[in-house]
């Protein structure tokens, strides 16, 4: 038990109780403290644990017993005087094991949280420092995560991508922003492919061209939870520059819709 007012205070409201009760006693018969008793022993289970709730539960059956005792002129206790001393002890020490333990329980729970917490933070900022887009969508493909990266490649704004919005919406965006290195009649096939990509889970890696000629291979990973990880990895110098500028108007035309053909290509130039 750490010594401080949390630590006290039980202890001292319960013995601060019984003199008061003792005191008044001698003037005019007052009624039994033990309900009082029993919730500061609540109170300091709650303040700070098991240990000054069990200490205030001992003041709290040591000074009733006093009481009692000092009732009958120091003679001893009656039968009728223990089973009421007999349940003040029962209650208060299960009002202190429970809420002692609760404290313990709860101050765990908050430890843990505080600790996912700060990991995620730094998962979170390690995650903004690589050149690789990513994206993590809920079960209802809502971005929960948007890294620095995605959000350059693509012009999203903090206010959008702190917002959670749905990935349709960041196709739109990047399709509304011109980011995409294609023609207007296909931007609808796309942006319809790349969502049944999301929403089937499959992993085939896509080459993306953007229109200022970064070329992104976009993989979409289904997660446990039902959920998506997005990654746009950065394989510009691999498309545009390990082979023949004079080839790039070519290998641009083995653009199909699922984007197979371009990726062996791609990979055998690789």
């Amino acid at each position: 038990m750490r010594f401080g007012w949390r630590a006290i205070y039980g202890p001292v409201l319960t013995a601060a109780t019984l003199l008061l009760t003792m005191a008044l006693d001698r003037l005019i018969p007052t009624a039994s403290p033990a309900p009082l008793l029993v919730g500061i022993v609540a109170l300091a289970g709650a303040l700070s644990g098991l240990a000054s709730a069990i200490t205030s539960m001992a003041i709290a059956v040591i000074g009733a017993a006093l009481l009692l005792l000092g009732r009958h002129g120091g003679f001893g206790l009656t039968s009728a005087d223990l089973i009421p001393l007999g349940f003040l002890a029962i209650t208060a020490a299960g009002t202190a094991g429970i809420t002692g333990l609760m404290r313990e329980r709860l101050l765990g729970t908050v430890a843990a949280e505080r600790r996912s917490h700060a990991i995620a933070a730094r998962l979170s900022a390690a995650l903004d420092q690589v050149d690789i887009g990513i994206v993590l969508l809920d079960v209802e493909t809502r971005a929960e995560f948007i890294n620095r990266a995605f959000r350059d490649y693509f012009a999203v704004p903090d206010e959008i991508a702190d917002g959670k919005p749905p990935f349709i919406a960041l196709m739109y965006h990047g399709r509304d922003t011109g980011a995409f290195e294609l023609p207007e009649d296909e931007l609808g096939t796309f942006i319809a492919q790349r969502m049944e990509t999301v929403r089937s889970g499959d992993a085939t890696p896509i080459n993306i061209a953007l229109r200022n000629g970064e070329v992104l291979r976009f993989v979409c990973t289904a997660l446990p939870d039902g959920g998506r990880m997005l990654s746009t990895t950065p394989v510009t110098d691999l498309v545009r520059h390990t082979d023949a500028p004079s080839r790039a108007d070519y290998y641009r035309s083995l653009r199909d819709p699922a984007g197979r053909r371009l990726i062996r290509y791609l990979r055998v130039a690789e």
